[in-house]
């Protein structure tokens, strides 16, 4: 049976992408402008995410934007979407993300992630020297949560500040085994549907059929991040995500061109294979006015039993990108999900 809600959950994760004419400066001075302009909307949170050795994304030191975007807000929560952890020593993450929640009690979120956020050479550089760190992933998050336990459950390394501070962590993915994981451990999941829309229902089904209740969570809950482009026309929707898909483009050709401005049509600028690829990679993208993405973004919530959206977008003019928001906001309005 479908019931509308009130207010749907809907929360940003930006990978501070640079624009074509613009610098790195001025795509920093963007983050913290759409971080103030969706607290405003009232989104539930803003996440950065971590990426390396890419001159088109400036979100590699994820924990100094963190601080930057807490310090120019005031309510909405602040996060990484998410901290890489084989980049990381579980005690270095517990210190910088102890801090943080030391100087803005309540308002921090730390998702955690498996994958290096880079190329195995890049990763190398980073941090180890064997693969043997992304097997280790799940006993890192639990050295993790331990570092920020209460003093009487401390070993004797200890993260100050950190120490007693409980900051709230997620599990990242796109696969079954971080289904798993986030089930056995019996936390929050946050599933990356925004670019790797393969396993998202088998993952789900797994996460909740599985999920063990915990010391921080009782009982499952879904986050999902898709690709959302809002626009007063679906005409306008529709080259607005000529910018979304050059961006994937080149993620596919492995190049590394700056986020280009709309074009009218994407005919000529990619192969037929190409074109299926960039389909298939962003196949969860919702494009068009309020009313079409209130429906179909709907459903997906509904069909998948969602609990909270996340949105990605790569809309190269930043007065659109921020309309766009505006649009996601009013369209979840507008919800029915399906009651459990």
């Amino acid at each position: 049976m479908l019931q509308p809600i009130d207010t749907f959950p809907v929360s940003v994760l930006d990978l501070v992408p640079v624009r074509e004419g613009g610098t790195t400066k001025d795509a920093l001075e963007e983050m913290i402008a759409i971080a103030q302009h969706v607290e405003k909307l009232g989104y539930k949170r803003f996440w950065l995410s971590e990426h390396h050795n890419t001159a088109t994304l400036a979100s590699s030191a994820t924990a100094i934007l963190i601080s930057k975007v807490l310090d120019h807000t005031e309510t909405i929560q602040v996060g990484s979407g998410g901290i890489m952890l084989p980049n990381h020593t579980p005690l270095v993450v517990a210190e910088q993300f102890g801090t943080l929640e030391t100087m803005h009690p309540g308002r921090l979120n730390l998702g955690l992630g498996r994958a290096p956020g880079t190329d195995m050479q890049t990763a190398h550089a980073l941090r180890r020297t064997t693969q043997e760190t992304a097997f280790a992933f799940p006993q890192d998050v639990v050295e993790l949560q331990n570092y920020l336990k209460p003093i009487g459950e401390q070993g004797p390394v200890r993260a100050h500040p950190g120490v007693g501070t409980s900051v709230p962590v997620y599990i990242l993915g796109s696969s079954t085994s971080s289904a798993q994981l986030a089930a056995r451990m019996g936390l929050p999941y946050v599933f990356a549907a925004h670019f790797a829309p393969q396993q998202v229902e088998q993952a789900l089904q797994i996460y909740r059929s599985e999920f063990q209740p915990s010391e921080y969570l009782s009982e499952p809950y879904v986050m999902v991040c898709v690709n959302v482009i809002g626009a007063m026309t679906n005409e306008e929707a529709g080259k607005l995500a000529t910018s979304s898909d050059q961006f994937y483009l080149n993620v596919i050709r492995g190049s590394k061109e700056l986020l280009k401005a709309p074009i009218e049509t994407m005919d000529g600028q990619w192969s037929y294979r190409e074109e299926m690829m960039v389909r298939g990679m962003s196949q969860y993208t919702f494009t068009g006015t309020e009313e079409l993405i209130s429906e179909r973004l709907g459903k997906f919530v509904s069909r998948l039993q969602i609990d909270e959206i996340v949105a990605v977008s790569y809309i190269y003019d930043q007065e659109k990108r921020k309309r766009s928001f505006e649009i996601l906001k009013q369209a979840t309005a507008h919800f029915k999900v399906a009651t459990r």
